[in-house]
Parts: structure tokens; C-alpha cells; sequence
């Protein structure tokens, strides 16, 4: 629960008083939400876009730049960006000018082309590895990689993080609870395998806990984000990231990096911009345009192996791989993003963006005695409700407090402000100014004066 003294009787009354006047001002969304418990599970066409805290749905009719219009004509800085998916803005000129140009040239075709053949080279120069292959979704390229690195290792377990957060993949849902067992996420709906008999749990920033988790010489992979960024933003500490590369080399394992949220980082992501080299890197979310896309690249020397792999391996189905990956339209999509999108003066513009929103929220707790914290990497920042930034998942976790944060993120969206639901995940893009950013940070100082009021 948060630190900051608000009874949770006075947070339910901010909350109903901010859901009653959004409910005033989208009477569209209401009426369509009705409409559409006829045709999706709880109204929306992915079960969990019911989570939101709006009392119903936000409708949206078009987004363009940092702006989301929504249905009853509210025009809405948007600092959620799709949860990353349109880190570079909505629409970008260079992804409106190759959908122009190619929408008639074919979408998909299942054969390779010379367009795959210039991503992988923008990818190379950007991300400093050799190989790669595509996918559909970050979700795909995260199970993808665990099943080569289990099909070249000839070893079955795996390692994650506390907290980590890899797409819908099974093998990563398994947590630590309170005494340090490990445990499948009891969230997930129809799992019927033990996913702990092959996924060992490590805390994140715990090199002595990944150490033991290796000692036996049994894991595959240690698959990883940089930063954790879905439990809440754990940095890691000092030291940590090049330890666990020393760490994997040391036992055979493999270490898979997985930037899809930490592409913020910079323009090669965070380990180029920290010097990390991971065997295999995941990529995913915006480098489409904001349409699926996804890709994993690996060292030559891992290519290799791959190739042997597959060669050694009966004729049939991998289980690698679908058939809309890699197709015509997406790799042209990844092209511009790649070569004109994902630039040295975007990643600057964004920077100074999310800057100064985490000076401006941090201002804004002080003045409210709000004892929370804000995290920031690159163009990506979150409000914490801790004293101290979490080092860990457990107690990213604990810093949790649901109520809270649903009712201040519709005080916000009621302000013209979206976030990132789920969590306070503020970010930038290059379409945002200065305005934009003391837009969300007076829109903060009034959600929490409403609260205190309340």
C-alpha cells in the first residue's frame, strides 16, 4: 500500500466523484459500451481493456502525433502511446508515406525479399548483432527464443526475474510469493501445467540467488529485461547486468535480453547504450510503426548452433514461426522506422520531454508531502508509491496500492492526460513539447488537490 497518509474511504469518494464526471462527459462511450457487450466479453474486444479505470471504456476515433481524439470530441495528450506500440507517436510522416507508397504492393507473401534483407542491415548497424529473424508479436519472439535456446543447449529449465513481464508467454508466468517459493501466477486462466517444474525464479539486483540457480548447469537461458518495466520500473543496481553476462558465460547458459519496453533507452536500446552484449535480443512493439512487428536477433556464432540444431532435427514443424511473419508491408513499416523515425533527434526530443515530466512530478509530490518516488530511463518514467525506488519485484509489488492509482489515473484522463493503464507509466514521444509535458504535471498537482480534498 502507499506510504502517503489517505484513508481508502476518502480515495472510493475521489474515485466516484471523478467516474461521475466522466461519465457527463462521454455519453458516446457509454451508449457504445452498451452496444458492444452484444458482440465482445466484458464490452471490449480484448478482455483486459475492461480494466481500465473509466467507468466504462474510452472510445477512441483517431490518434495523430502525441493527440488521441476520442468519440465525444475530447482531444487527449496521450502519454500511454499504445503501451509503447507507438513510442514514436501516432502516425509518424514516414510510416503515412510507405503505406502510400506500398498498401498496393502486397502485404504478405510467406517467400523472403530485398526489403528483409535492408531491416536486417539498419538492424546490425543499430544493435551491433548479425542474425536475425521475425515475428508477429514481441510474445512470439520471446517463446521463439526459448525454444531455440533449449533446442541448442539440450537443456529444459530456464531463469527469470521476479516481476518479469515477456508477453503471453507460459513459460515466464511463475513468481516468488512471501517465503521465496515459487509459484505459477494463479492469475493465468486455464493453465493446467506446473510451469515451475522447468522456469527457476530469481529476484532481480540477487547475484548470489542467480548464481545458485545455475550452479546445477541445467539452464538453458536467462531471459531478462534490462530494467524491469511491467511490476513497476526496478533499475538495476551498479554492476548487476555485467555480472549476470559473466554469470551465464560461466555456466553455458545463454542471456536473452528482451527491449521491447527499453527501446526508450536510446537508439540502439539499453544495452548498446550500456555496452551489454546478450547472446540473443528481443525487439518488438514500435519498430512496426504501431502495427504488428517483431523481431530477435543472435550472434553468429549462436546462428550456428541454430542452424545444426534444425539440420539434426527430424523433417516437420519446429514450432517456430507464423505464417504473417516477416511479411512485405510490415518489413517496409520496420524499414522507415528504422532508417527515419528512430533517430538521434527523436530519442533527444523524448529525453527532454520525460525529463522534465519526472522533475515536475517530483516537484508536485514535494509540495503534496507525497513520500513517493520516480523512476526514469530514458524517455519512460513512473510515480512509485515508495519512499525509495524498488530494487526488486517483491517490492516493486508492495509499493502497489490498485485503488489509488485507478482513481488518480482517471482524475487524469478527466484533465485531458492519458497514462498507461496498470500502472503510472508515463511516455514520450517525439511529437511532444515542453506545453505537453506542464500540461500532465499541473493536471498531477490538480489531481492530487482534488484528492486531498476529498
Amino acid at each position: 500500500m502507499s506510504p502517503a497518509p489517505i484513508p481508502a474511504e476518502h480515495i472510493a469518494r475521489f474515485h466516484a466523484a471523478e467516474a461521475a464526471r466522466f461519465l457527463a462527459a462521454h455519453p458516446r462511450c457509454v451508449a457504445l459500451h452498451a452496444q458492444a457487450q452484444r458482440h465482445f466479453l466484458f464490452g471490449v474486444p480484448l478482455h483486459w481493456m475492461a480494466d481500465a479505470p473509466s467507468p466504462v471504456p474510452l472510445y477512441v476515433d483517431r490518434a495523430q502525433g502525441a493527440r488521441l481524439f476520442d468519440v465525444d470530441g475530447h482531444a487527449l495528450i496521450d502519454f500511454c502511446l499504445g503501451d509503447t506500440g507507438a513510442m514514436f507517436g501516432h502516425s509518424p510522416a514516414a510510416i503515412v508515406r510507405a503505406l502510400a507508397e506500398h498498401g498496393a504492393s502486397g502485404a504478405t507473401t510467406m517467400l523472403p525479399s530485398t526489403v528483409a534483407l535492408d531491416v536486417a542491415d539498419l538492424l546490425e548497424r543499430r544493435f551491433g548483432l548479425p542474425m536475425w529473424q521475425f515475428t508477429a508479436t514481441a510474445s512470439d519472439a520471446n517463446r521463439f527464443v526459448l525454444r531455440w535456446a533449449r533446442a541448442v543447449t539440450g537443456r529444459r529449465h530456464i531463469v527469470v526475474f521476479n516481476g518479469c513481464y515477456h508477453g503471453t508467454v507460459d513459460d515466464v508466468f511463475v513468481d516468488l510469493d512471501a517465503g521465496g517459493a515459487t509459484h505459477t501466477r494463479p492469475s493465468l486462466l486455464g493453465q493446467v501445467a506446473d510451469l515451475t517444474a522447468f522456469t527457476r525464479v530469481v529476484e532481480f539486483n540477487d547475484l548470489d540467488g542467480l548464481r545458485a540457480a545455475l550452479q546445477g548447469g541445467d539452464v538453458a537461458c536467462v531471459i531478462t529485461e534490462p530494467v524491469l518495466t511491467n511490476i513497476g520500473m526496478v533499475l538495476p543496481e551498479p554492476g548487476f547486468l555485467d555480472a549476470v553476462r559473466q554469470l551465464t558465460r560461466d555456466f553455458g547458459t545463454l542471456l536473452v535480453m528482451d527491449e521491447t519496453h527499453t527501446l526508450s533507452c536510446g537508439p540502439g536500446g539499453y544495452c548498446r547504450e550500456h555496452g551489454l552484449q546478450p547472446d540473443m535480443l528481443i525487439l518488438g512493439k514500435p519498430i512496426a510503426g504501431g502495427t504488428p512487428g517483431a523481431a530477435y536477433g543472435f550472434t553468429a556464432e549462436l546462428g550456428q548452433r541454430m542452424q545444426a540444431a534444425k539440420n539434426s532435427a527430424p523433417p516437420g514443424h519446429s514450432g517456430i514461426g507464423t505464417t504473417l511473419s516477416a511479411g512485405l508491408l510490415t518489413l517496409r513499416l520496420m524499414r522507415a522506422m528504422l532508417a527515419e523515425v528512430m533517430t538521434d533527434a527523436a530519442y533527444a526530443q523524448m529525453f527532454s520531454v520525460a525529463q522534465r515530466v519526472a522533475d515536475g512530478l517530483e516537484d508536485v509530490m514535494t509540495r503534496h508531502a507525497m513520500p513517493w518516488t520516480v523512476t526514469r530511463i530514458g524517455a519512460r518514467c513512473e510515480v512509485q508509491f515508495a519512499r525509495q525506488r524498488p530494487r526488486n519485484g517483491s517490492e516493486a509489488r508492495a509499493a502497489f496500492d490498485d485503488a489509488l492509482e485507478s482513481a488518480l489515473h482517471l482524475a487524469l484522463l478527466n484533465r485531458g492526460i492519458l497514462l498507461t493503464p496498470f500502472h503510472n507509466m508515463v511516455l514520450a514521444c517525439p511529437a511532444h513539447t515542453p506545453q505537453d509535458a506542464d500540461a500532465l504535471i499541473s493536471a498531477f498537482d490538480a489531481a492530487l488537490a482534488a484528492l486531498r480534498a476529498a
